[in-house]
């Protein structure tokens, strides 16, 4: 069994997952003074795939320095990022409730994917891999909406939306990697745990 590894994300649910692998991981997160939401910015036409894999790498390369200017001990840092795109449009977090209502408004009675890209660095080497599934919102009504939002679940969920909390009531579908929609695929973060023989 393995060394520890660094789990560079703020999601709980990111970490119940890695616990789920029997991975021993610490937290190392961002302080304050670091400008994480900078990182989630969308280039002109970029595509979803490349974008939640540029991200990802960003996210990493300020976790390896984040490691070393903490002076902490040197071990793996694993990274994570999710988005939501119907076609090329980008779902991110949204900004406001109303903003919520707009995504969620867009994405009900119809199929989106959400796209996973994990990376995990251990010295020079650093390993990717990107999981895509399928969604399927039934139709949902205005008051639904507004009612789920107004519970606050959408707000800082890519897509506002938590596969895992009360929006599973509106998804009839689903197609790929559950724990991948969650926000970290296990099957792919577990393939690049093995090349570097942490799990």
């Amino acid at each position: 069994m393995s060394a520890m590894i660094y789990l560079a994300s703020q999601s709980p649910r990111r970490a119940q997952l890695l616990e789920q692998l029997g991975v021993k991981f610490q937290l190392l997160v961002a302080d304050d003074a670091e400008d994480a939401e900078s990182l989630e910015a969308v280039m002109n036409n970029e595509a979803p795939s490349k974008y939640v894999q540029r991200v990802t790498g960003l996210k990493l390369d300020a976790a390896l320095l984040r490691m070393k200017t903490r002076g902490l001990k040197a071990a793996p840092v694993l990274c994570s990022d999710t988005t939501v795109a119907l076609g090329r449009k980008i779902y991110g977090k949204p900004e406001s409730e109303r903003d919520a209502v707009r995504m969620l408004s867009e994405l009900q009675g119809r199929t989106h994917r959400v796209l996973t890209a994990v990376a995990l660095q251990s010295g020079k080497k650093r390993l990717q891999a990107l999981c895509v599934s399928q969604v399927t919102f039934a139709p949902m009504t205005p008051q639904q909406i507004n009612a789920y939002v107004a519970s606050g679940e959408p707000m800082g969920k890519a897509g506002a939306y938590a596969i895992q909390g009360k929006a599973a009531a509106y998804i009839s579908r689903i197609s790929g990697s559950h724990s991948g929609i969650m926000g970290l695929p296990m099957h792919e973060t577990a393939q690049l745990l093995r090349q570097l023989k942490i799990l």
